[in-house]
């Protein structure tokens, strides 16, 4: 079979044709690119199904025997709303189940809100006599897993070695065919054959030039084996392909819009409603309206423990403080949180002065302004922690990027250009900068722009197992007093 390249450079005169060999078929797999998501649902269900055989099987081995027709109902009820949670959410195309570690998380919520709501129905009243269900939750979440390591490696093998069913398609744009190479290429990789390649009128050119054009297109397309036409030209042309599109409703294919250039890049971002509208979403917000519920539930609930177990510390903090040296226990300073606002920020007092104002200088490891037990407090992190009252009216959270004095935020915001983006989430006790060193003053703008990274990274990879593990590593940091002073 001859893979057919048609480009016209002169729409008047006859389309010139050459022919290259194609990549043999026999190692392909019967599976083609655009038809992994539903295999992937399919492979779900197939081992949620595995799943309650086996649980099934096992418990009717120990001799306990077992109503089949309920464990039947059972896994096409959670099969069912299993994929449904995660199609919803979109984690069944192709680029998603490369991200394993992403998988693994939205499969493990999934699974458990599953369980949860299994229980729910069932009035609470899930007891040992119902080990099968409590089987079938551990096999089917560790089958789960596995498969989704294996489907991992088998779909970057199939993308590494081109072994996805050719889907047949004819290119039509607006480039040189030299340009299309990186758009070619990354449709090779996923079994996209293109056929054929013609190329549009050019701007400006009249109708009886673009029928003429459209004309070859169609004959050329009634006389191969095709899947689809997709069009490559950049969306400020829309005007004059809407009749060129209009012109090859003709055929009985599906056509594709690929949209290049500058004005193309919205079309990256997710697609909204917005009333009756359609909108692209340019920047998301950080956290959903469920996820803000989830960390503010863990903030009071963390905030509240925290202060319960280190009361007696803090009043122990707080007198050593008023003993030490004239002046308040606690210092107040402004800072600048979530989108902007401004809050105080509460901290034990650890110096002989309390500045608050346009000039306010960092501390260094040697600084005479320090107190004897200001020293201990701040080598500790201790004079932090009545930042949980904060948290606990709402201004902070147990986790997120550290606030700087105001002052301090006008120099940094001058530095580096995303340092505002800080403000999407709100401040945190502690963050994912600290954990990895980055404490005590910022001389240099390296040394912020170096936090500044680590928080962007948090805000866009956030999680409450993420908070978690930061809490968890934020005392083993302490210890080692990196950079503290």
């Amino acid at each position: 079979m001859n893979f057919v390249n048609r480009h016209i450079t002169d729409p008047g005169d006859t389309a010139r044709v050459a022919a290259q060999p194609l990549r043999s078929r026999r190692h392909k797999w019967p599976v083609r690119y655009d038809s992994i998501a539903h295999v992937a649902l399919g492979i779900d269900i197939a081992t949620i199904f595995v799943a309650g055989a086996l649980s099934t099987w096992l418990y009717q081995v120990q001799d306990n025997g077992g109503n089949s027709g309920n464990a039947f109902s059972l896994t096409l009820v959670s099969s069912a709303c299993f994929v449904s949670l995660l199609k919803s959410r979109g984690l069944y195309r192709p680029t998603e189940l490369l991200v394993v570690r992403n998988q693994i998380r939205a499969i493990c919520m999934a699974w458990t809100l599953l369980l949860l709501l299994i229980w729910a129905a069932s009035g609470f009243k899930l007891h040992i006599e119902y080990s099968p269900v409590l089987v079938f939750a551990v096999c089917g979440l560790a089958l789960l897993i596995a498969q989704r390591g294996a489907v991992k490696v088998l779909l970057a093998k199939g993308l590494s070695g081109r072994k996805f069913a050719n889907t047949n398609i004819v290119l039509i744009s607006d480039q040189l065919l030299s340009k299309n190479a990186g758009l070619s290429e990354t449709l090779a990789t996923q079994g996209f054959c293109v056929k054929g390649r013609f190329s549009l009128p050019p701007i400006g050119s009249g109708p009886a030039l673009r029928r003429r054009i459209s004309a070859h297109v169609i004959d050329y397309i009634r006389s191969v084996e095709l899947n689809a036409v997709v069009l490559e030209a950049a969306p400020e042309r829309w005007s004059e392909l809407r009749a060129f599109v209009a012109d090859l409703r003709v055929v009985p294919f599906p056509i594709m819009f690929v949209p290049v250039g500058t004005a193309s890049e919205w079309a990256r971002h997710p697609l909204r409603s917005l009333g009756s509208a359609l909108c692209a979403e340019l920047q998301p917000g950080p956290l959903t309206a469920v996820e803000r519920a989830g960390k503010r539930i863990f903030d009071l609930v963390g905030a509240g423990l925290a202060l319960m177990i280190l009361a007696p510390g803090l009043a122990a903090a707080a007198v050593a403080i008023k003993l030490d040296s004239a002046g308040p226990v606690f210092f107040r300073q402004k800072r600048c949180g979530f989108n902007g606002q401004i809050f105080s920020i509460r901290k034990f007092r650890t110096m002989h002065v309390l500045e608050d104002g346009p000039v306010i200088i960092q501390a260094t490891p040697i600084d005479p302004r320090v107190t004897r037990v200001g020293k201990w407090l701040r080598r500790t992190s201790f004079d932090e922690l009545p930042q949980l009252l904060n948290v606990l009216d709402g201004s902070m959270s147990l986790v997120g990027p550290r606030p700087h004095a105001l002052s301090h935020d006008g120099q940094f915001d001058k530095l580096v250009r995303n340092y505002a983006f800080r403000r999407r989430v709100k401040p945190g006790l502690s963050g994912w900068a600290q954990i990895h060193g980055c404490r005590g003053p910022t001389p240099t703008a390296d040394m912020i722009e170096r936090r500044v990274q680590y928080d962007l990274w948090y805000i866009d990879n956030w999680s409450l197992r993420l908070d978690l593990a930061i809490l968890i590593r934020t005392p083993i940091e302490i210890l080692r007093g990196r950079n503290a002073c």
